[in-house]
């Protein structure tokens, strides 16, 4: 792999990494002031995994593509569904 590629691949994964922390804070903080419970605690749980994996993979420097392929397809699917996803998981639940 060249020396560029590799530089794109750890910018891209610390910025998955960070975005996925960012957006664990803001629904916490949401939930605090009153947003749903449970829709935002489900829709974190893909986030929660992409921090724990991202952590480790900074811990170990030991970066890949396959992280980063996923947390672009995961992080837009649920961008882009987001509002739905939250109306019906929280129909669903009371």
């Amino acid at each position: 792999m060249s020396k560029l590629s590799q530089r794109y691949l750890v910018t891209i994964s610390k910025i998955i990494f960070f975005y996925s922390i960012f957006y664990i804070v803001m629904k916490l903080l949401a939930i605090f002031q009153g947003a749903w419970l449970y829709a935002n605690l489900i829709l974190c749980l893909p986030y929660l995994i992409f921090t724990a994996v991202g952590l480790y993979i900074l811990k170990n420097d030991k970066y890949h593509w396959a992280y980063v392929i996923a947390g672009i397809i995961v992080i837009s699917a649920i961008r882009y569904f987001e509002k739905d996803w939250m109306l019906q998981l929280h129909q669903y639940f009371n």
